[in-house]
């Protein structure tokens, strides 16, 4: 858990040094048309009643598509890759065996290349799945060819399920 907080203490401080800085995104002209990114992470699940956090490996793949150089839609999609049995409010075992996430989110660009997504989705596994609501944060860290390094962080609600947090890193790519 400590190495959790540490990793989202960074990602945040981060996010803050970035966006208060007067650096301008060398991609913020070329920020209209797809971007897809490859992430991969671990997911934060506590069920309810219980204590106990589990840690989830995750793989994650983005499809965006930039209306504009500041909003953007995204087919966000990551795979929980072990299986894990959860509490639900109701008190109910659940089993989860490797759930997809799919959601469709709204993207906001910050010249800062900080991006803030939210948007509904759906949590599709064996025997039952679960809609959901995302927010998350993610920082576009040019590299070159427009290819940027992406640092993550979202949190997922599900309706009558439970809650996960969500660290990744990834790359991504402007077409």
């Amino acid at each position: 858990m400590k190495m959790v907080r540490s990793f989202i203490y960074v990602v945040l401080m981060t996010f803050a040094t970035t966006m208060y800085s007067q650096h301008v995104h060398p991609h913020e002209d070329a920020h209209k048309g797809i971007r897809i990114a490859a992430l991969i992470g671990h997911t934060m699940i506590k069920s309810e009643g219980s204590d106990a956090h589990l840690f989830i490996p995750s793989w994650g793949l983005d499809i965006e598509y930039w209306i504009s150089n500041k909003w953007g839609i995204g087919l966000h999609n990551d795979i929980e890759i072990e299986s894990f049995i959860v509490v639900t409010k109701g008190e109910e075992d659940i089993e989860r065996i490797n759930p997809l996430v799919v959601t469709l989110d709204a993207l906001y660009h910050f010249k800062s290349g900080l991006v803030l997504s939210g948007g509904p989705g759906v949590e599709l596994a064996e025997g039952e799945s679960f809609y959901l609501f995302r927010f998350g944060a993610e920082l576009e860290v040019p590299i070159s060819n427009g290819f940027d390094v992406v640092p993550s962080i979202f949190f997922d609600q599900r309706f009558d399920g439970f809650s996960t947090w969500t660290v990744a890193l990834g790359i991504g790519k402007h077409f």
